[in-house]
């Protein structure tokens, strides 16, 4: 159960470095309305982080479970299992999502790339602990 909540914990950190240096692009993508300072208009939330946080213990667990049914161990097949994942799963998943929406391909690039790196980074993770 540790592997599971600090590879939760590392996916969601990945992401606060993968956002915060795309966040102009993905708010731009996003449509997300801003003010005359470039924040978005409503203000703060904590519920977007909060499930992002569920989220990511849904994920690391489930990719725990899978890993164990596939007798996957090791730094080297944790990495590549969860690129695997992020890349083949969850990236078209997320594509698919943008096109119906009629979003900019730029937004599916963007979560799409999260999806890739932040599985790769729980798989790496997992495969060490």
């Amino acid at each position: 159960m540790v592997e599971v909540l600090v590879a939760a914990a590392a996916g969601f950190a990945i992401g606060a470095v993968w956002y915060m240096a795309l966040s102009k692009q993905w708010v731009t993508a996003a449509g997300i309305a801003c003010d005359d300072t470039g924040k978005p208009i409503g203000g703060f939330s904590a519920a977007p982080f909060v499930v992002s946080g569920i989220c990511m213990l849904l994920v690391a667990g489930m990719m725990r479970h899978m890993f164990a049914m596939a007798g996957i161990d090791g730094i080297g097949k944790g990495l590549v299992s969860g690129l695997g994942v992020g890349l083949f799963f969850i990236a078209p998943w997320i594509a698919m999502n943008v096109a119906y929406a009629m979003r900019p391909r730029a937004l599916a690039v963007i979560d799409g790339g999260y999806a890739v790196i932040g599985c790769g980074v729980i798989g790496l993770v997992l495969g060490w602990m």
